[in-house]
């Protein structure tokens, strides 16, 4: 097993622990050396694991005291960078699965027409899909996509990543993106495709997904549960 991987799969076990509660918020994680003891490995890959648990906000690590387990009730999106949904989950090691409900090539009208700078009348392919994590709906994607950039989708392709797609299959350079947040009323699709417990409200993260070529070729519309998300970011001081 290589180093990478080493640090990785000690970074999903500690985190599993720390989601299932075995370790609980505001108490220490073994030390160091009980961890290279635990799972047989170097120091240096211990505190890899570590810093990785830190980034991901599961630790605060404290100088001459150890690594203090922090609550995680919410799950962390962060805010910059354009990261999909199964990168996102793959790196947190978490239980997920995305179901396609619709998958549709229409003609823009004014409203689509406007977000996606386009000419109304441009074919554009409409994707919902529900995204269930640890057994929950909890985000609600709508995707509206240029087809003169995607000539073809398939089901398949929406269930496992259409970024890996747009990317590795069509060559398609994507750049940066523009994204606004808002709390809005829940709608009666939300309602029909999420688990929202009685919820009136939804985080909405809308993105306006630019090319290489600055080109906008795609709009989207994530739908998120308030109570299980919180959207991070980092920054330092230089």
């Amino acid at each position: 097993m290589t180093t990478t991987n080493k640090y990785m799969n000690i970074f999903h076990e500690l985190s599993n622990d720390i989601e299932k509660g075995i370790y609980e918020p505001n108490t220490l994680l073994p030390s160091e050396h009980e961890l290279c003891d635990r799972f047989a490995t170097s120091r240096e890959t211990i505190r890899k694991a570590l810093t990785l648990l830190s980034q991901n906000g599961f630790i605060q690590k404290m100088r001459g005291k150890g690594s203090l387990v922090l609550g995680i009730n919410k799950m962390e999106f962060p805010v910059s960078g354009i990261v999909s949904f199964k990168e996102l989950q793959k790196s947190l090691g978490r239980d997920t699965h995305t179901t396609v409900h619709k998958l549709e090539l229409n003609e823009t009208n004014d409203w689509l027409s406007s977000q996606l700078e386009c000419d109304p009348g441009s074919f554009v392919w409409e994707i919902a899909r529900a995204r269930t994590i640890q057994g929950e709906r909890v985000i609600l994607d709508k995707d509206w996509i240029l087809q003169s950039h995607v000539p073809s989708l398939t089901e398949e392709i929406c269930a496992d990543s259409i970024y890996a797609y747009f990317e590795n299959k069509l060559g398609l350079a994507i750049s940066y993106a523009k994204k606004e947040f808002t709390v809005e009323p829940v709608t009666d699709e939300d309602r029909a495709l999420l688990d929202l417990d009685g919820d009136s409200h939804i985080v909405l993260v809308k993105n306006f997904v630019h090319l290489e070529d600055t080109m906008l070729f795609q709009y989207t519309e994530s739908r998120h549960r308030l109570d299980k998300f919180k959207f991070v970011d980092f920054a330092r001081r230089k």
